[in-house]
């Protein structure tokens, strides 16, 4: 390559560089993603030079045109892209050059430092709208499998050992709490790309008279009330990649939520358990053993979250040792970040279809549920009102649970004398703790899964997706 050929920074260089050194470079391979928001920043940055008497409006009305023949072009798929051009920022600039000869001008008063950090945020913005429709159709899903299942009860697990009985739609609203915590934190990192570095230059800003406020304005960085939000430290706005890192750890969570759900979902799945079916059209067969149907779309989201916190790594990593402001390492934010994306919005589409095509087998879950001991804690309750201290109260149903154990008899089985010469406070009606139905009824609390405790969980979700 000759040395005139590198258009973005050659005139400093009396050689080009190495075929090898433009292919470990580039970043256009996978930064051209980011075309449609370098797009709008370019058109907004336009708009304001003529606004500041630097471009005509002739001239920023040929670039706005050329923009947008060029971004028709990308989203055509007829765009040419130069690797030795390195990124998507001066792919665009000298493509729009040869169509509007006065976009030489168009760089000025920025770097592509401002401009990928302005790319950024702008992308995150969308980033974080779109997960979030994502996840809020999941929970749509597991709102309507919550509502399909009412008065299905299953055993609560701590240590995934049996623990109390709670109601399966309470277990599935479980879910819907998770997956909203995303979505409020989602909303935070938006709240946080929302300022614009564009105009902060390479570092140190320009001696001419920009107008940073009027391209915020244009570009949406502005608060509720319209007022222009821009970075209020040149160095600061380009260096930060705290956002990259935010919505990573985003993803990173709710790929742990992920996680935990699918394996609800492949333990019930399992024949020992058998409380739900995965659907045909989200499960995989064997090569081998023509009887098996596995929950692979759900071992496959317990595998996405090593990945989505692989990510979150690689940037928090890349960012840990840079002096300010920028550095060509900050170039490796991209993939990392792109990925997160890519594979958060695919994880809550099939975590969606898995919840529309799940079956609960709802004579499983009450086989499972009639085990008395699920019931031992209210038995301590049954002491406690007694008048009995609690510590007391759990001890005495301690040696209960282990006559009953010695015995071989069920915990609700066994005879009232044996059950009185442990404490007397149980008294007569002692068993009476052991109706299931009655013992879901008492749990009225707020937040705790009664019949109608879930009732109004699910009337509280539908009034928040409506």
């Amino acid at each position: 390559m000759s040395k005139s050929k590198q258009v973005t920074w050659g005139g400093r260089f009396s050689a080009a560089p190495d075929a090898l050194m433009l292919k470990f470079s580039e970043s256009v391979s996978f930064d051209q993603r980011l075309a449609p928001f370098d797009i709008a920043g370019s058109k907004a940055h336009a708009a304001m030079l003529a606004h500041v008497g630097i471009l005509t409006k002739k001239e920023a009305k040929s670039i706005a045109e050329g923009l947008d023949a060029i971004g028709q072009q990308i989203l055509k798929g007829t765009f040419k892209w130069n690797t030795s051009l390195e990124d998507v920022h001066m792919n665009i600039e000298q493509a729009l050059t040869k169509l509007v000869p006065c976009a030489a001008k168009l760089h000025t008063g920025r770097s592509r430092n401002d401009q990928v950090a302005t790319d950024i945020r702008l992308f995150l913005k969308d980033a974080c709208s779109k997960v979030s429709q994502k996840l809020r159709l999941a929970q749509i899903e597991i709102l309507a499998a919550a509502e399909r299942n009412l008065g299905i009860i299953i055993p609560g697990y701590t240590h995934l050992q049996r623990a109390q009985p709670v109601y399966i739609a309470h277990h599935f609203l479980a879910w819907i709490e998770m997956l909203q915590r995303d979505i409020t934190r989602l909303s935070e990192v938006a709240s946080h790309a929302n300022v614009c570095p564009l105009g902060s230059g390479a570092i140190a800003g320009t001696t001419l008279a920009l107008n940073r406020e009027y391209t915020a304005k244009l570009l949406g960085f502005v608060d509720k009330k319209g007022k222009a939000l821009v970075t209020q430290n040149s160095m600061d706005a380009v260096a930060d990649r705290d956002l990259c890192i935010e919505f990573a750890s985003v993803c990173a969570i709710a790929g742990v939520h992920f996680s935990r759900i699918a394996e609800d979902l492949v333990i019930w799945s399992s024949v020992e358990f058998g409380f739900v079916q995965i659907s045909d059209a989200f499960s995989t067969g064997s090569s081998l053993m023509p009887q098996k149907k596995n929950a692979d779309s759900c071992e496959l989201l317990r595998g996405k979250s090593a990945r989505l916190q692989g990510n979150l790594q690689t940037l928090l990593t890349l960012m840990k040792g840079l002096p300010l402001t920028y550095n060509r390492d900050m170039q490796e934010d991209k993939e990392p970040l792109f990925d997160s994306l890519d594979q958060t919005l695919l994880c809550s589409e099939v975590l969606a279809g898995v919840m529309a095509g799940l079956r609960v087998n709802a004579r499983k879950c009450r086989d499972a549920s009639k085990d008395p001991a699920l019931l031992a804690t209210d038995l301590v309750d049954h002491l406690v009102r007694n008048g009995v201290a609690f510590r007391e109260a759990h001890h005495a149903v301690g040696h209960v649970v282990a006559l009953s154990e010695k015995q071989g008899v069920a915990l609700d089985k066994l005879s009232t004398a044996d059950v009185m010469k442990i404490n007397k406070r149980f008294g007569k009606d002692w068993a009476k703790a052991f109706n299931l139905e009655h013992a879901m009824q008492a749990r009225t609390g707020t937040g705790m899964p009664s019949h109608k405790g879930v009732l109004s969980q699910i009337k509280r979700w539908n009034s928040v997706f409506a």
